[in-house]
């Protein structure tokens, strides 16, 4: 509790960073806070650092995706979901399990290249490590893969209900919306999108994400286990402390 209040402090002077749009469950707001907000939004919210273009082969790779993205077929995929892949996120999608994330919804490019990513070479490593994921997808062709993500991407993702302690989401709501001045962390909205609604290919939807396993995520591309994002989620995780991660992880779960 003392590094929550401890976080809170630190972060008082840009609190009210946040986004008028934004829907979270079970929170409300004055007409006067946020005409405050609104104008602290101008000019305490930290951008991301500006990319001045990608490398070729990332850029290829994107257009070679988009291309499969086009050519699945969601009725396919439906039943390649009801099988390998219900266990973990359900038939819809639409996960119950907090370690298992929830697909409903998502981006077809990045849910895409995450499956590529977890597949391993032959004699090779996968680009994204995982113990399960990695087994699962081995036995997917292509076709079955472009079919998945085609099906998960046109289902209705279930809105997230936030369970922190409200100290630990305020911290969480100051940070998605207008990161950390003091240690030059940007804001989680700035590439995710102010509802958490993400922007394709790159960046990928978070609305309603299950809490543990986006901290989960969070710790894996601090500690440089997770590198499959050309190294920019690892550049702003070291700047956070273990409570900003809980505290995010959980404003994250109740965005819708």
């Amino acid at each position: 509790m003392d590094m929550i209040k401890k976080s809170l402090v630190m972060v008082t002077v840009f609190a009210m960073a946040l986004s008028t749009s934004v829907l979270v469950a079970g929170d409300t707001e004055t007409d006067e806070q946020e005409a405050v907000e609104s104008e602290i939004m101008e000019s305490e919210v930290v951008e991301p650092a500006a990319v001045v273009g990608e490398p070729a082969e990332l850029v290829e790779q994107e257009e070679e995706i988009a291309a499969e993205v086009a050519a699945g077929e969601a009725p396919k995929g439906r039943e390649i979901a009801a099988g390998a892949c219900a266990g973990c996120h359900n038939p819809d999608g639409n996960s119950i399990i907090p370690t298992f994330p929830s697909l409903a919804g998502q981006h077809p490019e990045y849910l895409l290249k995450q499956l590529i990513d977890f597949k391993a070479d032959e004699g090779g490593t996968a680009a994204r490590q995982s113990d399960a994921m990695t087994p699962m997808v081995a036995a997917l062709s292509d076709e079955d893969m472009e079919d998945l993500v085609a099906f998960y991407a046109e289902q209705e993702a279930t809105p997230g209900q936030t369970t922190g302690s409200e100290d630990l989401l305020a911290i969480g709501r100051v940070l998605y919306h207008g990161g950390n001045i003091e240690n030059g962390v940007p804001a989680c909205a700035s590439c995710h999108g102010p509802t958490g609604k993400g922007i394709p290919p790159h960046y990928p939807a978070l609305a309603g994400q299950h809490a543990p396993y986006t901290l989960t995520q969070l710790d894996l591309f601090n500690k440089g286990e997770r590198t499959n994002d050309n190294g920019v989620m690892q550049q702003v995780l070291t700047r956070m402390s273990g409570t900003e991660k809980r505290a995010v992880s959980e404003y994250i779960q109740g965005l819708r």
